[in-house]
């Protein structure tokens, strides 16, 4: 009985063993479904609170460049579709210009036009990019994208981008910024209704080529065997032949095509006395006045775009300006003066 209870004793102990390994191995993998994983609450609110993706912007259509022209002198070319961008440069009547594309202004704010074309700046005018994208002893962009803008500072407005590698040509320095020549894709605004749009130069047809063909040649065997005829054959009588002369194809001349000169008109050069000021609204086109001596009311708007006078030291005197008299068609009732000469009256 003894000998039966230790037996028993012992191999309950075994078997504990025995079971203690088993458990303490890696669990059994199975084909049991997972359960899915409960969301707490923090994760909910996370979720929700993320912000959506932007949508990519919409790329606008590219326009065809159309040719143009400056309908007036001093036309401000600026570097945004409003009066209060600055101006980059002017032009004066009849100089030509590509124009890239018709932006319209929803809500254009009084006395400001709706309607503006965005044209490529003439070559003469030169744009600013900051010297520290610029490898300045290979002359060129080191930076992914360069903004060039209308002049020494990031408060001017962005005309265009040059990308990494493009060369750029310095033409003077300020400060941390470099001017330098335009680039074909600079661009500036017009007001569209100082803008007249002119016809394509018309494309002379090119001559249709005449192709000869060549003349074909047989090969003549050298020794040509012998005929013998058992009868005599009487030939028959071939028709006359007649001799054709070739006939030349016929030349074709490029007709040249005459562009329209335009004619030239007469300038309208008057002499206006009166008392110089400073032009009261932001909007004139101009920035100095001349006022007359009796009433005091604005005779003209005077501007100086080929003399070197400095018009604000002659502000209050009384002047007698010469020059070209022209009409703004934003203020019909007032022209503008072009100066020629000006001398002070006392």
């Amino acid at each position: 009985m003894k000998i039966s209870l230790r037996a028993i004793l012992t191999a309950a102990i075994v078997t504990g063993f025995v079971t203690l390994s088993v458990s303490a191995q890696d669990p059994v993998e199975t084909n049991a479904p997972t359960q899915p994983k409960v969301q707490t609450k923090g994760a909910t609110k996370s979720a929700v609170k993320k912000p959506a993706a932007k949508a990519a912007a919409t790329v606008a259509p590219i326009f065809n460049p159309e040719p143009g022209a400056a309908r007036q002198n001093n036309v401000n070319v600026r570097g945004q579709a409003t009066l209060n961008s600055e101006v980059i440069t002017h032009l004066k009547k009849g100089d030509a210009v590509t124009i890239l594309q018709e932006v319209t202004v929803k809500k254009p704010k009084q006395d400001e036009p709706a309607r503006w074309y965005r044209i490529s700046l003439p070559p003469e005018v030169q744009v600013w990019v900051h010297a520290s994208f610029v490898d300045t002893n290979a002359s060129t962009v080191k930076a992914s994208k360069l903004n060039l803008r209308g002049g020494p500072g990031e408060n001017y407005s962005i005309v265009g981008r040059l990308e990494k590698g493009a060369s750029v040509k310095t033409v003077a320095a300020k400060d941390d910024w470099l001017k330098i020549e335009t680039p074909t894709n600079a661009f500036g605004f017009v007001a569209a209704h100082l803008i007249e749009k002119t016809p394509a130069l018309p494309v002379t047809p090119k001559p249709p080529e005449i192709v000869v063909a060549p003349p074909t040649t047989e090969s003549v065997p050298t020794n040509p065997p012998a005929v013998v005829a058992e009868t005599p054959v009487v030939p028959p009588t071939a028709p006359p032949t007649t001799l054709t002369t070739p006939v030349e194809p016929p030349v074709v001349t490029p007709v040249e095509t005459v562009a329209d000169v335009p004619i030239e008109k007469v300038r309208k050069v008057v002499s206006r006395e009166g008392i110089l000021k400073g032009s009261v609204s932001i909007q004139a086109p101009t920035y100095f006045e001349l006022r007359s001596l009796d009433t005091g009311r604005t005779i003209d708007y005077v501007f100086s775009p080929t003399t070197n006078l400095v018009l604000k030291e002659y502000k209050g005197l009384r002047v007698i300006v010469t020059g070209e008299e022209l009409l703004d068609e934003r203020w019909q009732n007032t022209p503008v003066l072009v100066i020629d000469s000006l001398q002070t009256v006392p």
